[in-house]
């Protein structure tokens, strides 16, 4: 983690959030125009969804009392309890595809694991666009015009991911918002943390401005993948990209729920314009 300096050199006066890639409302304390853009990624404030945290003061609560070691499994059993995993008969359930039940947070994050182009995937993209106005960029093919049919496409996989479930969405704000509560328990005052990805080329990603010396403003899909790990980033593409995110911007990670993802030193982050720098392995 670093601190809450700005990175030197960083362009903020040079590029915004594009229009297209941004929502005129959403459900956060801060518009996407200014927290989809480069001026937040250095001077990020904390995010906030709205409600959820008053709504779910008792988790909270429950959390602060009770040691370090066991507050994973306070979450999860609020979850479970609280969106009725278990018993969705008592939720109103009367199908025969028992298996759309089970479409809960976890199973969303680790289909995203497996291909953040799934399902699973267009949900947690649609979650962030819902969230905090930041439009997904490409799911499975560019998404740049809404009334395309690759927008469609994402739309329908997005649809059928949300059928069946309980509140899945309103699951994800909780997890988002223990995210938030556990990087500021274990990190204090740092505001950013420095992630990698392994790339074959920066053309893969929609590039704003070329900075020279192998540093670009980029606009990052709304939902992205990366790790803590430079080393395990080399082992999936030429290039290292390398990005300094907001923990603001932090929606999973793993370790924060064990046995959620398993490896990678994975992390979810929310996009938006950053600048990256781009450097052989």
């Amino acid at each position: 983690m670093r601190g809450s300096h700005a990175r030197k050199g960083l362009a903020a006066d040079k590029a915004t959030l594009p229009r297209d890639a941004r929502l005129p409302i959403n459900r956060c304390n801060l518009p996407a125009v200014v927290l989809g853009s480069l001026t937040f990624q250095g001077y990020p404030a904390e995010l906030t969804l709205d409600g959820v945290a008053e709504l779910h003061a008792d988790l909270f609560r429950r959390l602060e009392a009770a040691p370090e070691d066991k507050r994973a499994e306070v979450f999860n059993d609020y979850m479970t309890v609280r969106f009725q995993l278990e018993w969705p008969e008592q939720m109103g359930f009367t199908g025969r595809r028992k298996s759309r039940t089970k479409a809960n947070y976890i199973k969303m994050i680790r289909g995203w694991s497996f291909d953040s182009d799934s399902r699973e995937g267009a949900v947690l993209k649609g979650w962030v666009e819902s969230r905090f106005g930041l439009t997904p960029r490409y799911h499975g093919e560019p998404l740049r015009d809404p009334s395309a049919d690759a927008y469609w496409r994402y739309l329908e996989m997005r649809s059928q991911g949300l059928y069946g479930t309980n509140a899945v969405e309103a699951q994800l704000d909780l997890v988002y918002t223990y995210c938030q509560y556990e990087l500021k328990r274990r990190h204090g005052v740092a505001r950013h943390v420095t992630l990698y990805r392994g790339v074959n080329r920066i053309a893969d990603h929609e590039v704003l401005e070329n900075l020279g010396r192998g540093r670009y403003i980029v606009l990052l899909n709304n939902l992205n993948s990366f790790t803590c790990s430079r080393e395990r980033a080399c082992e999936f593409g030429d290039y290292i990209l390398a990005v300094d995110v907001p923990l603001s911007k932090i929606f999973f990670y793993c370790g924060l729920l064990p046995g959620v993802l398993q490896g990678e030193d994975e992390f979810l982050a929310i996009g938006g314009a950053v600048e990256v720098s781009l450097s052989t392995l």
